[in-house]
């Protein structure tokens, strides 16, 4: 795929005259060509507009089958000229899609203005001057610089590179990094040996390259390979717990539906009544607002967690967030305090060395890899103390790999042009291993089992005191123009970077709240044991409960599975271990969170149930998170979890309680249809039933959620959510039959004084059920928001108006009750509210004791 005016492939061509072509140059686009670029091939994206515009919105609201349905009925009703039972179908249908497009509207709206908070940006050269540009304003054309950490925005052309690695993972299936040069390669080249080109969805793992654009957004391979496939993301935890709730209400209402369509044709019925009626109650008992109630309670729970500097990349997240059991953790800025110094320099005798200091300073300010706070804290201490980089040259770089765990810098002296100095600084076994001598009082002497264990002991004795310790190492050597791994061998070991971070003040405090919520830190670190133990007792986690990455390469899966629970400590572990970890704890059926924010971080984010990442991040880290912390803390992390529980919890109300009150309701016109002379209910009035007990679901997004509800891990149960609609909807169904009762043999009513009396109770006892099961204490010692308590009085009134507001009742054939049938209405809805509460006792009790059966055996 070529851009519009280039003939062959662009990894074929000189990169002056493809540069040309494109209208570009030394100084990249100009800003002016830029925008008219923009204009023309669109913003750089392989992904279809995100956010609905309102008229794609609006029509989605009719895709609900049962809103199909409705409509269907609607038009049976205008064939038969029906013109009131059809107008009123239509005016609800009207205000139920209204009602869920204007909230989802809200949501999406403000959804996207999350996202827009963390729109990935990139470097670019325009006009001559290196600016920072969304990355989907990219166009072909674009001068682009990239460094270890970025994401690729765009597939082009490597014009300049230094040391520069790229992860392809998701273009080749290569998970190895590979090194990208400037050249020509040949046409026919497969993607995966175009060493001179970089492609939309890899990533930089080290050096420094300047790129030019050639394809953006659908006209990149990616975007091909995208547009082919269009996969489906892998199924949430809360999408199967929404699939796995819409089963089961279908089967209840096959089951319904069908019994009352068959009763009433055996009855002799009218055919199309009946029909209506039987759809009317396929309706009743489904919550149609559902998809509006769960995009609107997430997106509220996102904006609310978005205050307190919780930003959710996917609403779905929320609920994992809420259900999440472990949290698996990096130590440094989240148990320490981030700020990393230089405390010392040592020699091999663990004394103070300028030396050390002057070649540790050299290594750090020639790197050009990934930027981290241990080069940050030796350039500031060497700066501080006067060293510069005067009188060196950089000529190589081999850049920091976390299998090598090193990173070297040649560099040559002035006055010296015949031999290069090679220092390298890492992990002080990584650098012990490719030693083999050491300098003591400028004599370089063997390095010995006996010196060797020496050094091991200066670095155990700082770990254990809490310090990080990094070695250096050189090596001179004849110059030559490059070097590489190879060149790493034989060198001489010169001594010790002592860094500290000390542990954060709260960190104690923060990890005993996060385990009062139910979770469990395990902190998995690169770093040595002795450190990692260290800072583990002083924070309250268990210095005793470790296991190395050594120790976890020779686990077999099982073993690792029976151990990953019982661990704190995960220390000295490789990026590829972090994901096996991760997986092991989802496997023993806990629920994961990951905090993470390097290049390695990326496969385990991933895997996690819920990826966690910072704002800083690089931007891999960044996109394979599903949630972002504006500060990297841990208990801005406890807020968005309790924020999380509390708008699952809000979710899981409005699911409950309607479908238990849908439910009792319309298993009580099943039951009593073919016992009555008439429908227990119309057709129109079991819609305009449904419609109002909507309406204050809405506000169950704002409610308040009870203390206890937050201090555990949620999840789905579907078992769980169909015992509460048996248990209380049978109660209603109860309460509904002693209604029929009262009725048929008190007050010997006709159709119309029935239907209005019915109509009354049953949505006062809807309404009145969502203040009740709202939560698990008595309903008195529970504060609802003020927005659901007046939606559901307002609403309560107008049930009770509308039989006496002559032409609006009538419509739907109801008829002003007596004194003593208004106070007998009362009298059964005080009735319910006390059954429920007794009856919610029982089931929470009884909950109670399942979960402490089940936590023994």
């Amino acid at each position: 795929m070529s851009s519009p005016g280039i003939d062959a492939p662009y990894w074929s061509q000189d990169a002056a005259a493809l540069s040309a072509a494109l209208g570009s140059g030394p100084g990249g686009l100009p800003s002016e060509a830029a925008a008219a670029k923009l204009r023309l091939v669109g913003p750089n994206s392989v992904e279809e507009e995100s956010q609905l515009s309102a008229l794609r919105l609006l029509l989605r609201q009719f895709e609900s089958p049962l809103v199909l349905i409705l409509i269907f009925a609607a038009a049976i009703s205008l064939l038969l000229q029906q013109w009131v039972d059809s107008a009123i179908i239509l005016a609800i249908v009207a205000g139920s899609t209204l009602l869920g497009f204007f909230q989802e509207y809200r949501a999406s709206t403000a959804v996207e203005e999350l996202k827009r908070r963390l729109a990935l940006t990139c470097r670019v050269m325009r006009d001559g001057v290196e600016l920072v540009v969304p990355v989907s304003a990219v166009v072909p054309g674009d001068l682009i610089l990239l460094s270890a950490g970025n994401l690729i925005p765009a597939d082009g052309l490597v014009i300049e590179a230094e040391d520069f690695l790229v992860t392809e993972a998701s273009m080749t299936g290569e998970s190895f990094p590979v090194e990208k040069r400037p050249g020509i390669v040949k046409p026919e080249t497969a993607l995966s040996a175009r060493t001179n080109a970089v492609f939309l969805g890899a990533s930089v793992r080290s050096g420094t390259a300047k790129v030019l654009v050639v394809e953006t957004g659908h006209r990149t391979a990616f975007g091909a390979i995208a547009a082919r496939l269009r996969t489906r993301e892998p199924e949430t935890d809360f999408g199967r717990g929404v699939r796995q709730f819409g089963y089961l209400l279908i089967r209840a209402m096959i089951v319904i539906v069908l019994f009352v369509l068959t009763v009433n044709l055996l009855l002799g019925r009218p055919v199309i009544e009946s029909l209506l009626f039987a759809v009317a109650l396929a309706v009743g008992l489904s919550p149609e607002l559902l998809p509006a109630i769960v995009s609107v309670t997430l997106s509220a729970g996102a904006r609310a967690m978005s205050l307190r500097g919780v930003i959710v990349r996917r609403l779905e997240a929320i609920e994992n967030l809420g259900s999440m059991d472990i949290l698996c953790t990096d130590k440094t800025g989240t148990l320490t305090e981030g700020t990393i110094v230089l405390n010392g320099v040592l020699d091999p005798e663990g004394r103070s060395s300028q030396e050390v200091s002057r070649l540790a300073f050299l290594n750090a300010a020639f790197e050009t890899g990934i930027e981290n706070p241990l080069d940050a804290a030796i350039i500031a201490a060497g700066k501080s103390a006067g060293l510069t980089t005067d009188g060196f040259t950089k000529i190589d770089e081999i850049p920091y790999d976390f299998l090598r765990r090193r990173l070297t810098i040649v560099v040559a002296e002035d006055g010296n042009p015949t031999q290069h100095l090679i220092v390298t600084k890492g992990a002080f076994s990584n650098v012990l291993d490719n030693c083999s001598s050491l300098e003591r009082d400028a004599v370089d002497i063997p390095l010995t089992i006996e010196i060797r264990a020496q050094l091991d002991a200066v670095f155990q004795a700082k770990g254990a005191e809490g310090f990080r310790v990094l070695a250096v190492a050189t090596r001179r050597v004849a110059a030559k123009p490059h070097y590489g791994r190879d060149d790493e061998q034989g060198m001489t070991f010169r001594g010790f970077l002592v860094f500290l971070d000390p542990p954060k003040l709260e960190a104690q405090r923060t990890i005993e709240d996060l385990a009062r919520l139910g979770i469990r830190i395990k902190v998995i670190s690169g770093d040595n044991r002795f450190v990692t133990a260290h800072l583990a007792a002083a924070v309250g986690l268990n210095a005793k409960s470790i296991l190395t990455g050594s120790d976890l390469g020779k686990l077999r899966d099982e073993a690792l599975w029976h151990l990953a629970p019982r661990t704190d400590l995960f220390v000295e572990i490789d990026p590829q271990q972090k994901e096996r970890i991760v997986r092991a704890l989802q496997k023993t059926g806990h629920s994961v969170g990951y905090l993470g924010d390097g290049i390695n971080d990326a496969p385990a984010l991933h895997a996690a149930d819920v990826g966690i990442s910072v704002e800083e991040a690089v931007d891999v880290a960044r996109e394979s998170a599903d949630i972002i912390l504006l500060s990297r803390d841990l208990d801005v992390l406890r807020v968005g979890v309790e924020d999380g529980r509390r708008t699952f919890a809000n979710t899981l109300k409005y699911i409950s309680i309607t479908t238990s009150a849908n439910f009792g309701n319309m298993l009580s016109m099943a039951l009593a249809a073919p016992l009555l002379p008439f429908l227990p209910l119309a057709a129109k009035q079991i819609l305009l039933n449904n419609f109002l007990s909507d309406v204050p679901s809405i506000a169950i997004s704002s409610d308040n959620v009870d203390r206890d509800r937050v201090r555990r891990p949620q999840r789905w149960h579907i078992g769980e959510i169909q015992r509460f609609m048996v248990v209380f909807g049978l109660i209603s169904s109860v309460f509904d039959l002693m209604t029929f009762a009262v009725l048929l043999l008190v007050f010997h009513a006709d159709q119309p004084t029935f239907q209005t009396f019915w109509f009354i109770v049953s949505l006062l006892t809807e309404l009145a059920v969502v203040l009740v099961l709202r939560t698990h204490k008595p309903a008195f010692r529970s504060k609802p928001s003020g927005l659901l308590l007046w939606t559901t009085l307002a609403v309560a009134a107008a049930t009770i108006a509308i039989p006496f507001l002559g032409s609006p009742g009538a419509v739907f054939g109801f008829v002003p009750l007596s004194a003593l049938q208004m106070g007998t209405v009362i009298v059964i809805v005080i009735g319910y509210i006390a059954a429920t509460e007794a009856a919610k006792f029982w089931f929470y009790r009884g909950k109670s004791r399942r979960g402490i059966r089940m936590r023994v055996s």
